[in-house]
Parts: structure tokens; sequence; C-alpha cells
């Protein structure tokens, strides 16, 4: 079974606050890929950098990530489906960040579980595997 990468883990494992030696058993054998909402919100935070240093650790971290996982598109699949679980949210009153939800969409899209460390948002979404670390 494939999964998709959330930045909150990304954004931690950069920090040094989770140590990929942590990761949880059974995890070695699956695929993972990145959602390209999830990439573009990393590559953000490198253009957003105060610092050309911390810029240029950040462009490193992010590209090394780029190289090594596919990034997984949101295709009009995930659109079809984040439109619907949007509707279905807002009318119960659940809000959601949208670019949560698109990622969201995007891991149920390609029938992929979503490995974050948010336990706000990504559990609240319907149908979507959630993993957390």
């Amino acid at each position: 079974m494939g999964a998709l990468i959330d930045s909150s883990v990304l954004i931690d494992i950069e920090r040094g606050s989770f140590d990929l030696e942590r990761v949880p058993a059974g995890v070695a054998d699956t695929d993972i890929s990145i959602s390209a909402v999830t990439a573009s919100e990393l590559l953000n935070a490198v253009h957003r950098a105060a610092k050309s240093r911390i810029r240029s650790q950040r462009q490193a971290f992010v590209e090394r990530l780029l190289e090594a996982w596919p990034v997984v598109p949101f295709d009009l699949t995930a659109a079809r489906i984040h439109s619907k679980l949007w509707a279905e949210l807002a009318a119960k009153g659940v809000a959601i960040g949208a670019y949560d939800l698109m990622i969201g969409a995007t891991a149920i899209a390609n029938g992929l579980k979503l490995i974050t460390r948010d336990k706000r948002s990504f559990p609240k979404i319907p149908g979507l595997r959630v993993s957390l670390w």
C-alpha cells in the first residue's frame, strides 16, 4: 500500500523534532509519495525564508525530498472528490483548510493513506485513511 506524506511530518524532520528512526513498524515497505500541494507548501517555505542561509538549507532539503519521492498531482479525479468533500463538510459546519482538503482528496483519489502529524484536520475527512506519526 502506498502513502502520501504530509508537510507536517516533513517539517518536523527538517527541524529535527522527528526522527525517521522512530517510524512505526511495517512502514518500511510502504511506497511514499508527496502531493503536489505538499510540494507547493514546502517550496513556499523556501521562498519565505528571511535569511539566505535558511533559504539555502530549506531548498536543499526540499529538493532532496522531491528527488527521492514521486509527486502526485492534484488532477481532475482529485478535484471531483475535493469538491464533494468540501460541500459535505461545509454542510455539516466542519472547517478544514483548503490545502489540507486538497491533499486528502489527492490521497483518496489515488488509493493512498495519508501520513501526518496533524491530529485536527485530516481525521475529519470521510474516507481518508490516516496514519498519525
